[in-house]
């Protein structure tokens, strides 16, 4: 095969390549604009109860295990009424679980998607950062 068929090919197979790439993006716009508005809002829901620092600050701890609400405030020395209300808000937005032991309501982050989302949104600001300071910190 001659040098220019073959320089062909590769652009060939790199454009359907890109074609693919761009139809599978296409495909996935679609479905976003198909979503079912009861399904954005309840996203957008999990978006504004984990957007508050103090809020994001308990679900990261949580990615640690269960916990009640006086060893929650004693690691933020918080109070425990403001605590409380900060769980509220993500137990009603389903960011988190609970359970009564004893005396005790233990808190837990409410599956893995919770999980995965508070680390992917802590390692974007992490990388976010980092590339304001630059190379070195700088």
């Amino acid at each position: 095969m001659s040098p220019d068929r073959e320089d062909a090919r590769e652009i060939e197979a790199s454009c359907d390549a890109h074609s693919h790439q761009h139809a599978l993006a296409r495909a996935r716009a679609h479905e976003a604009k198909t979503l079912d508005p009861a399904v954005l809002e309840a996203a957008a829901g999990f978006f504004r109860a984990a957007g508050d620092p103090a809020r994001l600050r308990i679900l990261v701890e949580l990615r640690a295990g269960e916990r009640c609400v006086t060893e929650i405030a004693a690691q933020s020395a918080d109070e425990l009424s403001t605590v409380s209300q900060r769980l509220r808000v993500l137990h009603t937005e389903g960011l988190l679980r609970k359970r009564r032991d004893g005396k005790h309501i233990l808190y837990r982050l409410a599956d893995e998607h919770v999980l995965a989302l508070v680390e992917s949104a802590c390692s974007h600001a992490e990388e976010l950062a980092r590339d304001r300071r630059g190379p070195r910190g700088y």
